[in-house]
């Protein structure tokens, strides 16, 4: 019997959550690893740190901007996207927008600014997504959904059966997406076309989930207030809930294939499945600071960041060490695959 517990354990031994050291102060709202080694985290004021070794040091960067930096996702190691966010005490007339985005292509050297609300000059965006180079999606306050099939070069609002926030979403190659936000807000897009439904939720109305992650079409996990959980097996018409085991409020959740994932939270929390969510296990995250968001490189290496320039990462003991040619500038390099179970699937960040 002693022997059969210590081989049912030693898989969670094997890796642990540490906390990285950030050089920033400043309140993390994203991060996104383009691989196991190169990696971003933005926040507050403009905060824009990079690393090239998988977090063992982070570069804080010039800040290319004053206003609070949201979200980012890179395509690859070149090209890049930040999701920028003006203070409405600083904006000098009615008709700037609160919101709007800055590319990089030429791996954060440089960045220009991108507009996409338009006339809707009073929409915060939340978050931004591409499956490939040309489409992507940005979307945010009073269920404002942009998408691009130009890699950027214009946008265009798409009609959504809701009002509110949204706060979290994933998309394919193939056009199928899900949103999900406040007000119990829980949309799916089953063939790529225009038409966004509303999923069938268990819950109370006035729920907010913060985020979802999608392993293929069907299989589906959506997080948000109160430690709740949610899954679904047939791609968002219907979601159960799933046990916790915690009560805080969970910010993001990311799934490696329809076994193994990741969700972290208010006051440090980390907790993780490897039997898609009929279990989940709290583990140690070496910080009581709010963890906002969560990426996923691989099997063996996460990172999560949040208040007070927080970063820790999750690295399996067991693991092989980051070769030196994957730090090597020039470098092309796939895109992020524990967040597709098919190539081509952009969970937001």
């Amino acid at each position: 019997m002693i022997v059969f517990c210590l081989l049912l354990t030693a898989p969670a031994l094997a890796g642990a959550w540490e906390v990285q050291t950030s050089g920033t102060l400043a309140w993390l709202r994203a991060v996104y690893f383009v691989d196991e080694a190169r990696g971003w985290a933005v926040g507050s004021k403009g905060a824009l740190l990079a690393t090239e070794d998988g977090g063992r040091s982070w570069t804080v960067r010039r800040a290319p901007t004053e206003d609070t930096l949201r979200d980012v996702y890179f395509a690859n190691e070149a090209t890049g996207w930040l999701v920028c966010d003006r203070s409405i005490y600083l904006l000098r007339t009615k008709q700037e927008p609160r919101s709007y985005l800055l590319r990089t292509a030429d791996g954060g050297a440089s960045w220009s600014r991108v507009e996409v609300t338009g006339a809707d000059v009073d929409v915060l965006l939340t978050r931004v997504a591409f499956v490939d180079d040309a489409r992507g999606w940005a979307f945010g306050e009073m269920g404002a959904l942009y998408a691009t099939a130009d890699g950027g070069g214009s946008w265009e609002r798409q009609v959504l059966p809701t009002k509110h926030l949204l706060l979290g979403g994933a998309f394919l190659a193939a056009g199928q997406g899900w949103l999900v936000g406040a007000g119990n807000t829980i949309l799916y897009n089953p063939d790529g076309g225009s038409q966004w439904r509303a999923g069938a939720s268990p819950v109370m109305p006035a729920t907010r989930y913060n985020a979802v992650s999608f392993v293929g079409e069907r299989r589906g996990w959506a997080v948000g207030e109160g430690g709740l959980v949610l899954s679904t097996p047939n791609g968002g018409r219907s979601w159960f809930k799933q046990e916790s085991n915690v009560t805080v409020d969970l910010s993001d959740v990311k799934f490696i294939d329809a076994s193994e994932g990741w969700a972290v939270g208010a006051e440090g929390t980390i907790i993780h499945t490897t039997d898609g969510g009929a279990n989940w296990r709290l583990e140690p995250s070496g910080t009581r600071h709010p963890l906002e968001r969560l990426s996923v490189a691989s099997r063996t290496r996460a990172w999560a960041v949040g208040f007070g320039g927080t970063i820790v990462n999750y690295a399996n003991t067991a693991a092989t060490p980051i070769p030196p040619q994957l730090k090597a500038p020039g470098r092309e390099q796939p895109k992020e695959r524990p967040r597709r179970a098919t190539p081509a699937t952009a969970t937001t960040r």
